[in-house]
């Protein structure tokens, strides 16, 4: 039986194209639409769709409130589309604070063209979030905004730190049908190494993820921090300085040159990739976009380049997401004698990245999300 969605945009021509691009795939199947916020909400009842598309601006309600109502009388996977400016990103982020897991560039030329590339996006996004549907959606936080692109960069130890290396062959995790389950936050587990630097990654829902993990650090976390979220140009500012004002240490979007400091965490730009240089007591790296690189940002890529800095000194976390960004990387930070925490699939949106690296064996610790705060204070203060 197909995914049953639901259509919410006040735009004629978006809301009869989208029908026909998603009617495209039989997986899926447009079972209503709506034109505004407030019929949207009657709509979600009355159909009880799989999933739901959702666009901000509208007559009568708007997208966020809308959101917001539906997600208290139903939780739902909710789809956004949205304008890939800075004032769009901090809408966006809103709009998934309350509820939606994932969001699409909403481009009237891409649509009009009926692109081949957007339709493959918008089936592989609404079929993935769907099928997640039967998990809890996690607290509004700041909330999940993944990456706009799909696939798996992989790099091998020919990494060199200060270049952008060209993606090899992509190595597949050992995957078993036995379930990777989280560990008891009272069990005798303790860091092998002391870290000197702390790398946390990301893709769909990993906002609302990240922002519980930092919340619960102090402002005197001992180590520096680098995020890895998978996000396009322009949110990634937007989404750091949301953080900053949720979380009692100091977060900033990196730019090229920001020295590594205790208790500031350092988000890597959207569209650019970002890497560690030990030297003059340590700072980031920020490369521009590589086009054979599928992430932009790329954990695969900050993972390498933290491991041939690093070495055994640092701790990886890896969260929520899509695909197996990380898990490349991932080995190579076990390689050099590191650590690395991943979250359960009871506590993810999607199980993906986390996955990778627990059933690769290269996960030390896997962890529920509301665990990992707390265990990264225990372990490292």
């Amino acid at each position: 039986m197909p995914f049953r969605v639901l259509v919410v945009d006040d735009s004629n021509f978006f809301q009869h194209r989208l029908k026909d691009i998603i009617n495209e795939h039989p997986e899926l199947k447009v079972v209503g639409i709506a034109s505004n916020g407030r019929e949207a909400i009657d709509k979600a009842a009355e159909l009880k769709p799989d999933i739901i598309t959702m666009d901000f601006e509208m007559p009568v309600m708007d997208g966020v409130t809308a959101i917001k109502h539906i997600m208290s009388n139903r939780r739902v996977p909710i789809l956004m589309f949205s304008s890939l400016t800075y004032e769009g990103a901090k809408i966006t982020l809103d709009a998934l604070a309350a509820g939606a897991l994932d969001f699409i560039p909403k481009d009237f030329a891409e649509v009009s063209r009926n692109s081949e590339a957007l339709k493959k996006k918008l089936h592989e996004r609404l079929i993935t979030l769907a099928g997640s549907g039967s998990r809890p959606v996690p607290p509004a936080a700041v909330t999940s905004v993944p990456s706009s692109t799909s696939g798996t960069p992989s790099i091998n130890s020919s990494f060199k730190p200060l270049s952008t290396p060209a993606p090899l062959p992509r190595v597949a995790p050992v995957v078993t049908d036995e379930p990777v389950r989280a560990s008891s936050g009272s069990d005798s587990y303790r860091l092998k190494n002391k870290p000197k630097l702390l790398v946390i990654g990301a893709s769909t829902g990993g906002p609302v993820a990240l922002a519980e993990v930092l919340m619960a650090l102090p402002a005197n976390f001992p180590l520096p921090i680098v995020l890895v979220q998978h996000m396009p140009e322009n949110f990634t500012k937007a989404f750091a300085e949301r953080l900053n004002k949720q979380c009692h240490i100091r977060v900033r979007e990196a730019v090229d040159g920001d020295q590594l400091q205790p208790g500031l965490a350092l988000l890597a730009p959207g569209g650019k990739q970002l890497m560690l240089d030990k030297r003059n007591g340590g700072s980031v790296r920020v490369l521009p976009d590589d086009e054979r690189v599928n992430y932009k940002p790329s954990l695969d890529i900050t993972f390498g380049s933290a491991a041939n800095n690093y070495a055994d000194k640092v701790l990886g976390v890896v969260l929520t997401g899509m695909g197996s960004d990380g898990c490349n990387g991932a080995r190579l930070l076990k390689e050099a004698g590191s650590s690395l925490w991943s979250q359960d699939e009871a506590s993810c949106v999607i199980y993906g990245m986390p996955m990778a690296v627990a059933r690769a064996g290269l996960t030390d610790k896997v962890l529920s999300l509301k665990d990992i705060g707390p265990r990264l204070v225990k372990e490292l203060m």
